[in-house]
């Protein structure tokens, strides 16, 4: 069980045991620092927000992450400075339902500008097996599923990470969805006009300038997995629900293992034979987390390995410098591993 995730911010706040004491690490600047100007100081709480607050807000923004790079975001816990940073900022930008201690934070700092990325979209339920035709729309409801799908992340402390959405939780991870990408960007714009409205030309320029770059995304994936030998691909992060929909693929999950644990025979075999049913070639793993279980399982039933970034953050290992680079090398890898033709 995940205690840490049931306790107060206030009391995990100042356990610094992820050392975050820095805030500029991943920064343009360091909000806390003064030298900001008259730039809009805008906290981000992980890195897909902080990509679009960067790209949108360009030179009038000074863009604070609340997750260093390497991090994993989920198990973020925050700093008194941090939660002092977030009652400072101007703006504040984040994605419910992913980071318990972040929610808690902004829902306390009294900040005017809070923008919640989750409420600009759609969000919908993805269990560890998701294709495009079995699930339903979510539409209202992020609100009161965000607490559940916070429980259901228990799974990640001892797990592979995630479980999503099955147990009734809305799944997050919007941001893999170049579309659904889009519509947050758009929504991230007009807020910043608002906020900001002496900027607000140049937010409305660079928001349409990401939006054709994220829809060029979109078509590329569109033409690079229209034709497969195979729909099915397997990961141990089941992050990839909103992707797989949008491109008529089916994700299989490696739902509650333990990345340092092997998983048990019967979910080895239940891999194998989908694998061979689904003609599926390919365990996925992500670059923030152990690749035991991936290689344990690609030894086991004769399948390669590959890396499927759920871009939570960006570090060294990454590949790519940015979201549309990485999203672009993640489009590489499913088209390998999928046979495109």
């Amino acid at each position: 069980m995940n205690v840490r995730r049931l306790i107060p911010t206030t009391a995990v706040a100042g356990a610094v045991a992820l050392g975050l004491t820095a805030l500029s690490a991943c920064s343009t600047s360091d909000a806390a620092d003064g030298s900001n100007g008259d730039k809009l100081k805008v906290t981000a709480s992980f890195y897909p927000m902080q990509f679009l607050a960067e790209k949108i807000g360009g030179e009038h923004v000074a863009v604070t992450s609340l997750t260093k790079p390497g991090v994993e975001p989920h198990d973020l816990e925050l700093t008194p400075r941090q939660i002092g940073s977030i009652s400072e900022s101007d703006y504040v930008l984040y994605l419910k339902g992913i980071q318990p201690a972040v929610d808690d934070a902004i829902k306390q700092s009294g900040v005017k500008n809070t923008v919640d990325a989750a409420t600009l979209t759609t969000l919908e339920n993805h269990g560890s097996e998701v294709s495009g035709h079995d699930h339903g729309h979510e539409g209202e409801g992020e609100e009161e599923h965000a607490d559940e799908y916070a429980h259901e992340e228990e799974a990640h402390e001892e797990g592979d990470g995630h479980n999503h959405g099955e147990e009734g939780g809305a799944d997050p991870h919007i941001w893999l969805d170049p579309v659904k990408y889009a519509e947050v960007a758009k929504g991230v714009g007009k807020s910043l006009e608002k906020a900001d409205p002496d900027h607000a030309a140049d937010y409305k320029k660079n928001t349409e300038a990401l939006v054709g770059e994220l829809g060029e995304l979109n078509t590329a994936y569109e033409t690079g997995l229209k034709n497969t030998a195979t729909k099915t691909f397997i990961t141990t992060h089941s992050a990839f629900g909103y992707l797989a929909e949008r491109y008529g693929l089916t994700q299989q999950g490696i739902a509650g293992i333990d990345p340092e644990a092997e998983p048990s025979p019967a979910r080895i075999q239940e891999i194998h034979t989908i694998a061979e049913k689904e003609k599926a070639t390919t365990v996925f793993f992500e670059t923030l987390a152990s690749d035991k279980t991936a290689k344990t399982l690609a030894k086991d039933t004769g399948l390669k390995t590959g890396v499927l970034d759920p871009l939570e953050g960006i570090t060294e290992k990454s590949q790519g410098a940015d979201y549309i680079e990485v999203m672009k090398s993640n489009l590489a890898a499913l088209q390998k591993a999928l046979g495109a033709k």
